[in-house]
């Protein structure tokens, strides 16, 4: 007989208090494992401005896809959507139930929606983005030409996006178009998914106060003992916000006050991305009180709204 695959997602932007609510809820169950669905947590001593749980709540509740890989590493969508599906069927097996947590959005409708992901083609990919600073017409051309449906997708100015749509269609033989419709289209439910709001200028305050408290709790410390690793970090680890800020003060030597204001603000801005990217999904369940949302997840854990359907 097939084993159960209980499920639901908590999703919104950073600080809206998504972890919170999905650790109250796990640990009222006590058979729930948190799957964080986060492209930076997967990152070993990124720790304070990721959000991780502290050593407290993992001995309270089973985490999953956090600390896989250092920070001198380059970990991919696919990658990561190989980690989820592995940790949720672990926790399948042993007829426990899952919840998805986190705001990035990508990374959370590849393991929701079951994408399927491209590979990465790396000498292909260099070729053409060498050629796409001063040809990125002809590239989008050649695109059209071999994958129209792609092409229409995007915009032709849009370089990253039709160097990777080109750099699969040439790397695999396959139109890029033909892994899916895209993440601007929506399917059946088939993981319900929670959504979190807070006010704008609320949100706005707990974003100053959260991360001065991490500055407090060392964050710079943290910062600089990642500057030093042998490794250095990788180009993505160095895109987290709030680290990406103060590396400009600990390897650029740009003055603290103006790196914490920049982080600040780019954390906001983070969020506004995060609302408007989850905002278009109709599928997702809107709760502005935190209460109301953990209860409709105890229903959905509960019911038959929680079996996973393929």
């Amino acid at each position: 007989m097939d084993r159960v695959r209980r499920a639901v997602a908590v999703v919104g932007s950073t600080a809206t208090g998504k972890s919170a609510l999905a650790h109250q809820v796990a640990m009222e169950r006590g058979d729930t494992t948190v799957l964080c669905v986060d492209s930076m947590t997967v990152y070993r001593h990124m720790d304070i401005a990721t959000a991780k749980p502290t050593t407290r709540e993992r001995t309270q509740v089973a985490y999953q896809l956090l600390d896989l890989v250092d920070p001198c590493e380059e970990f991919t969508l696919a990658q990561f959507q190989r980690a989820a599906r592995d940790a949720a069927d672990i926790v399948w097996k042993g007829n426990g139930a899952v919840i998805y947590a986190g705001g990035t959005g990508l990374y959370g409708r590849a393991v929701i929606d079951n994408f399927d992901i491209p590979a990465q083609f790396a000498p292909v990919r260099r070729e053409l983005e060498s050629r796409s600073t001063t040809e990125l017409d002809v590239l989008y051309e050649e695109l059209r030409r071999l994958d129209p449906l792609a092409a229409q997708r995007m915009e032709p100015t849009n370089a990253r996006r039709v160097v990777r749509a080109l750099e699969v269609t040439l790397g695999s033989g396959r139109p890029f178009s033909s892994y899916g419709a895209g993440v601007r289209q929506y399917g059946p439910v088939r993981v319900v998914q929670i959504g979190l709001r807070v006010d704008p200028e609320e949100l706005d305050r707990r974003i100053e106060d959260r991360f001065r408290r991490w500055l407090d709790d060392g964050l710079l410390d943290e910062v600089r003992s990642l500057a030093a690793l042998p490794g250095g970090l990788s180009r993505t680890a160095r895109q987290a916000v709030g680290y990406r800020e103060l590396l400009a003060h600990v390897e650029d030597g740009r003055a603290l006050d103006a790196c914490v204001r920049d982080a600040i603000t780019q954390s906001r801005r983070l969020a506004r991305r995060q609302r408007s990217w989850f905002t278009r999904d109709p599928r997702i369940e809107w709760f502005d009180d935190a209460e109301l949302a953990a209860d409709r997840m105890r229903d959905v854990l509960n019911g038959p709204d929680g079996f996973v359907r393929d």
